[in-house]
């Protein structure tokens, strides 16, 4: 039982869309990521995603509309819905909040698609 500074967290990794356990709960886990630039396009069959903008701004496109997301901000995208993430600016820090069997990449495997996470 520690407790985790997110600001310090987030210096001990420096690259991008590659999500690091920071907590388990159950059988969800708080996930830290970087993010920069455009992700790509996909949905998690199963699994809703929170999205927690700790720095920077995040713009989550959908297929009907884009959202912003500011610090201190978070959305939930369901399960089953499309989406495309982006960072805006050039820092964008997300704490992810989500089943422990959410992949990345949903339902698409790509080079950016990360199998076995980091732990903080």
């Amino acid at each position: 039982m520690e407790k985790i500074n997110l600001a310090q967290a987030f210096t001990t990794f420096s690259d991008y869309w590659s999500p690091r356990v920071a907590g388990d709960i159950n059988t969800s886990q708080i996930k830290l990521a970087k993010f920069k630039g455009m992700f790509d396009w996909h949905h998690h069959e199963h699994e809703d995603e929170l999205f927690l903008v700790v720095a920077g701004t995040l713009r989550i496109h959908f297929r009907d509309r884009d959202v912003e997301i500011e610090a201190g901000e978070f959305i939930i995208v369901p399960h089953g819905v499309e989406h495309c993430p982006e960072a805006l600016g050039d820092k964008c820090h997300v704490v992810l909040l989500e089943p422990n069997t959410t992949l990345n990449t949903g339902n698409v495997t790509i080079d950016r698609t990360v199998h076995t996470l980091s732990r903080l």
